[in-house]
């Protein structure tokens, strides 16, 4: 987060692109969108690479990204696509959110709201990757309700599922920009 007052937009121009390492850089994005990153943005890398160590192949599957932000849900669903999956893309005013994650194989939920997806929402077996972050007065939540826990095949937890694994892709790229 910038101060306020700052231009986000000067600012993300001002990095040179070869040392962007959250991957934010228009020029990083349109490599991206054109299938030869340098830099990716570092949670949606982890969440792949989560994908990865539990040999959940993206390929052939239907996935449901809900967020459409530049930071997660837009690169998100662009490695998704690369990975061969048929991806839809979902937001807070998705109307009958239920009905489009219900057909999901994978569902990265990254809108920022605690518990918008509820265990009879997932497809039994899913892979759910929980990427929003709320802090309440009971502590940190997720976008996904503790008891998709019953349903679904994977599950992060939140905290401590994505948020690490969002370091080690910033560290990964860091290293790649040296």
């Amino acid at each position: 987060p910038l101060p306020s007052g700052m231009n986000e937009t000067k600012v993300t121009y001002a990095v040179a692109p070869a040392k962007d390492v959250d991957g934010f850089h228009p020029l990083n994005a349109g490599n991206l969108y054109l299938g030869t990153p340098i830099h990716v943005p570092a949670t949606p890398s982890g969440c792949m690479e989560l994908l990865r160590a539990y040999g959940i192949d993206p390929s052939g599957t239907e996935a449901v990204v809900i967020g459409r932000s530049e930071i997660v849900g837009r690169p998100m669903a662009m490695l998704l696509m690369h990975a061969n999956a048929t991806v839809t893309v979902c937001h807070s005013r998705t109307a009958d959110l239920a009905s489009h994650v219900r057909r999901a194989d994978i569902v990265v939920a990254a809108v920022g709201r605690p518990g918008i997806v509820t265990a009879d929402m997932v497809k039994p077996g899913a892979a759910c990757l929980d990427v929003g972050l709320t802090r309440t007065d009971e502590g940190i939540r997720g976008d996904i309700d503790a008891a998709v826990e019953e349903v679904a095949g994977f599950l992060t937890p939140m905290p401590g599922g994505t948020g690490p694994m969002t370091i080690a892709m910033l560290l990964q790229s860091a290293l790649k920009a040296a």
